[in-house]
């Protein structure tokens, strides 16, 4: 948990989630240019996110000034009203302490000063206060958030059914059943029933269900 300075004022972490999932994710810098496409991108997936119950927050080291600033840009950028508005606040870290504290740093790029900029980190968090997933990108690499909300929906499948979502998997695809259900139980505990894909190892491993209703 934490306090911190925001675009809605000060917040504290755990009470801003409150029964929530929540998304955190960092930026090196306002005004650059591969942040301000993420975040444009994160404000046309905030309907999505939202209908998921995730709190999507934001954390960059300039000032509240400078992102309620650079808020206009974003907008504009998706080719909105320029308001200063966003729907979700950004946390101001100018002097770089809550990106230390969740290690946030990239240790390969600098900024002009010569200053570890802060990575691009997401944050996945469930409404335990738990971290559900952590991912890490250099400075240079924007995300991909279709991915991110992916991956919640993947979190939010398995945090409630016992079963696993494999490669490329998406919503109402086949998903998979984990190694420690036993064969004997699977039958009853999947009644859409278990397919078990053929392998030269003979291991019944490669166990699939159809999507939890």
């Amino acid at each position: 948990d934490f306090e911190a300075d925001t675009t809605i004022g000060r917040i504290k972490f755990h009470e801003f989630l409150g029964g929530s999932w929540g998304v955190l994710f960092s930026h090196p810098r306002d005004y650059t240019p591969v942040c301000t496409t993420e975040l444009g991108r994160c404000v046309k997936l905030a309907p999505e996110f939202k209908k998921r119950n995730v709190r999507m927050i934001a954390l960059s080291i300039d000032s509240v000034e400078d992102h309620l600033g650079w808020s206009k840009d974003i907008n504009s950028y998706n080719c909105d009203e320029p308001t200063e508005t966003l729907p979700f606040p950004i946390i101001a870290d100018p002097k770089r302490d809550l990106a230390v504290k969740l290690g946030m740093l990239d240790p390969d790029e600098k900024d002009m000063q010569g200053m570890p900029v802060t990575a691009r980190c997401v944050f996945i968090i469930g409404p335990d206060k738990k971290m559900k997933l952590s991912i890490l990108y250099p400075a240079t690499t924007g995300r991909n958030f279709d991915e991110i909300l992916r991956v919640v929906d993947s979190l939010q499948l398995t945090a409630v059914h016992n079963v696993a979502t494999p490669v490329d998997w998406k919503p109402g695809d086949r998903v998979m059943v984990p190694p420690n259900v036993p064969e004997e139980e699977a039958s009853k505990l999947y009644p859409s029933g278990v397919f078990n894909k053929a392998l030269p190892s003979r291991k019944n491993y490669l166990r699939y269900t159809a999507h939890p209703q």
